[in-house]
């Protein structure tokens, strides 16, 4: 496309911003600058790099919260990752008993901790698939 940055300057001063969806004055569900995703939604391009942004703080949020993060299988770390991705760092807090579990190396509780609470009745398969993780300290549903 020739011009583009030219193009593009003007596009982003006048539709401005915005990190957050939010509906436009026609009432389109709209976010960044001025995406229509009621009619374009995203592509697979953007929704990979937000799995990667999101996995990436996920990640982190993992380690920097977690002293005793080092001691777990790649798998069980997972865990904890899908958990904070699913449903964010403060809701993996009121696991407590399963946290407690994980972090005594009490991976028969820690599993069945997962898999007594809402999240499990809610999210079926993946909490289960989670749950046997943790067990085994194997990798499961790839």
């Amino acid at each position: 496309m020739d011009n583009y940055e030219k193009m593009a300057k003007l596009i982003r001063r006048r539709e401005g911003l915005s990190f957050q969806p939010y509906r436009c004055s026609s009432g389109k569900l709209t976010i960044g600058y001025g995406h229509n995703l009621d009619a374009r939604g995203i592509s697979l391009e953007v929704a990979e790099l937000l799995l990667r942004q999101d996995m990436q703080i996920a990640y982190k949020q993992v380690k920097n919260t977690f002293a005793w993060w080092p001691k777990l299988t790649d798998a069980r770390f997972f865990v904890l990752l899908d958990l904070v991705y699913n449903m964010g760092l403060g809701a993996l807090f009121g696991f407590k008993k399963m946290l407690a579990a994980l972090e005594e190396g009490d991976y028969e509780t820690a599993a069945q901790e997962l898999l007594d609470s809402r999240y499990a009745r809610q999210v079926g398969q993946r909490a289960h698939e989670n749950a046997a993780m943790l067990k085994s300290g194997e990798w499961m549903g790839e």
